[in-house]
């Protein structure tokens, strides 16, 4: 989600005449979009901003300005600190005011002073961000739903990005639509909780995750649909339905668990249960039979014991996930787990870590090598390191290298498997030829 948000941060800076670069060396605007999920994410923005001090200090020894921003999560959550710790930076905003990028750096050419907007607006800001930018390349995020009701203990999500809210039908089908005109094939939609997606249709009914996929997949041009964060208590009937009747829904599902222990899922507030988990991937594995999963984990919550993680191993062994993020728990200011008794040991917590990764990462690289001596269509989406080089993604998200000529990148092209490593595959051309990618404008 930082990601599509940072482009549309990049949208809507254009017509000051901002465009993006790669380096902040030089930059005349610097703007870090932050993650408050974990600890550590959060002390990195100030290690960076100390970075970027210096650079700022050097461009106006040079006669020069840099605007330095700190948006996101940690910017909602942390405004006044971030200012306090960090004096030098120009602008300080939240996921959901930044469509009013435009209106703060008028403000900062007319006033000394820093600038702080962590309102929650009352008006949408998809209502105001112009249509996205046509230099998407063949993937693009779209954002269908924001915020979350569900209040997990340890979650930062509803204090930083607010109430559940899911955009309307037409406005959805539409950025896509503009998407698919620019020459994007694959569309992920996301949310924070993206499969509680109600947004309003046409009609004003409403339609579910399931409907709106369908609807997404129908689009011209369209080739592949993705969505990802889930939760497991909101996976409905039409949703599961999806995976069996519409075929650019790829079949790959990251569905967060966080742990196998119905003791510590209630303690976190989860709406699940360890037996639920499997039931519901039984029924998705009904509808598709070769769909992959992913998932969180989080060990060392509060109070969790040895036999709490076996309970997490035995549900990984269970499952087989293709791929998963794994963490030591990590207390976040605000929420009702960090003042929770029975904090685990951080050194407790990282061997359990060490164990539940070492499984997860058999399990990956089980996975990987079965894929070998299989034809899959890979969406070749970027150039690789080496020369000649292009990777793109299999359905089951696996990064995928191949040689392959250039006239490729953008294209859904059938290679075969040759190699099966840790975390990704290597492949050669099936065919000897290729679909060229059409042209498409925005209208």
């Amino acid at each position: 989600m930082n990601v599509y948000d940072s482009a549309r941060m990049a949208d809507v800076l254009a017509p000051l005449g901002f465009v993006p670069v790669d380096h902040a060396e030089g930059a005349d605007m610097v703007i870090l979009n932050t993650c408050h999920i974990r600890e550590k994410a959060a002390e990195k923005v100030y290690s960076e901003l100390g970075r970027l001090r210096r650079l700022k200090q050097l461009r106006e020894r040079a006669g020069g300005r840099m605007i330095l921003g700190v948006a996101g999560c940690v910017a909602q959550a942390e405004g006044e600190e971030i200012l306090r710790r960090a004096p030098y930076v120009d602008m300080v905003f939240g996921p959901q005011t930044y469509h009013r990028l435009p209106e703060m750096v008028a403000r900062l050419g007319r006033a000394a002073g820093a600038v702080l907007d962590i309102d929650f607006p009352t008006v949408s800001k998809f209502d105001h961000l112009p249509d996205p930018g046509r230099n998407q390349g063949a993937t693009a995020f779209l954002t269908v739903q924001e915020g979350c009701d569900k209040f997990c203990t340890f979650c930062v999500v509803p204090y930083t990005r607010g109430a559940e809210y899911s955009r309307p039908v037409a406005d959805v089908l539409a950025e896509a639509g503009c998407l698919a005109a620019a020459g994007v094939r694959e569309i992920t939609l996301l949310g924070q909780n993206v499969n509680c997606y109600h947004g309003e249709s046409p009609d004003r009914g409403e339609w579910g995750l399931g409907r709106l996929i369908g609807a997404v997949a129908g689009i011209a041009g369209v080739d592949r649909v993705r969505y990802t964060t889930s939760y497991p208590a909101d996976v409905d009937d039409e949703l599961i339905a999806a995976h069996k009747d519409v075929p650019e829904l790829m079949p790959y599902l990251h569905l967060p668990v966080q742990s196998g222990s119905d003791r510590v899922l209630a303690a976190m507030n989860r709406r699940h249960t360890g037996d639920g988990y499997r039931r519901l991937v039984d029924r998705l594995r009904g509808a598709r039979p070769d769909i992959a999963l992913s998932s969180d984990f989080i060990v060392g919550f509060p109070g969790e014991t040895e036999a709490d993680l076996r309970a997490t191993l035995r549900l990984a062994e269970d499952i087989g996930f293709t791929q998963a993020y794994s963490f030591k728990y990590s207390a976040r200011p605000g929420t009702p787990a960090a003042a929770l008794p029975d904090q685990v040991p951080d050194a407790v917590k990282g061997e359990r870590l060490a164990a539940l990764q070492d499984l997860l990462n058999d399990q990956q690289r089980a996975f990987n090598r079965g894929c070998v001596g299989r034809t899959m269509p890979v969406l070749l989406d970027r150039r690789g390191r080496r020369a000649g080089q292009l990777v793109g993604r299999s359905p089951y998200m696996q990064p995928v290298h191949v040689t392959a000529p250039e006239a490729l990148l953008g294209t859904i092209a059938e290679l075969r498997i040759e190699a099966g490593h840790a975390n990704s595959l290597s492949a050669v051309l099936a065919t000897a030829g290729y679909e060229r990618r059409a042209e498409r404008a925005c209208a």
